[in-house]
Formats: structure tokens, sequence, C-alpha cells
């Protein structure tokens, strides 16, 4: 079993940075890939990055490129999506998940419970 935990999320005014973590226990955190995704409500949970086991392959949304950043530590198990420049858009729970790598959330086998990220015009 992989237990996920997201933190990191809060109130940001547009324009702001957070960087969200996702501490991963139970198995070998370098056996998966390990994507963030987000919801907002009546809506299916959106990509939005992804990184191989050894942190060298990465894959984002289009629409995110270039504003978010996403990376990993193996020595901590700890995943990291670093958001720039952000919108109220961005405004959605945030989820981290484990799994093989691919930018469907029916790929990932492990989710974490999310955390809030709310951008303020």
């Amino acid at each position: 079993q992989v237990q996920l935990v997201e933190s990191g999320g809060g109130l940001v005014q547009a324009g702001g940075s957070l960087r969200l973590s996702c501490a991963v226990s139970g198995r070998t955190f370098r056996n998966y890939a390990i994507a963030w995704f987000r919801q907002t409500p009546g809506k299916e949970r959106d990509f939005v990055a992804v990184i191989g086991w050894s942190g060298s392959s990465t894959a984002y949304a289009d629409s995110l490129k270039g504003r978010f950043t996403i990376s990993r530590d193996n020595a901590k198990n700890t995943s990291y999506l670093q958001m720039n420049s952000l919108k109220p858009e961005d405004t959605a729970v945030y989820y981290c998940a484990a799994g093989n790598w691919g930018t469907r959330a029916p790929t990932y086998d492990y989710w974490g419970q999310g955390t809030r990220v709310t951008v303020s015009s």
C-alpha cells in the first residue's frame, strides 16, 4: 500500500507563487511516476504534470507550461509542484498520484487527499 499526503495549499493573490508537496510512504517511492492533477467542483480531474521515477522525464498540461514545475526528491520520498504567476483560474483542489507514467487519472493507483489552492484576483 502507498500513502500520499499533499501539503502547501492555501490562499494567494494573483501573480503569486505556491509550492505544493506530496509526501509518499509505504512502498519504494522511486518505483512510481508521480503526477499532479487538479479538480474544481462539478468537473473532472485534470492533468497538471507528471515526473518519471528518476526525475529526468517530465510532462505538463500545455496550458501550464512555463508557470508550473514538477520535481521530486527520492531521498525524501517527496514530490513538489512549484506554481508561479498564479491566476484565479488555477483555483482548485490539487491532488498528487503515484503509478505508471501517464496523463490520465485512471492510470494512477494511489491518490492523496488533496490540498486546496485559492487564487484571489
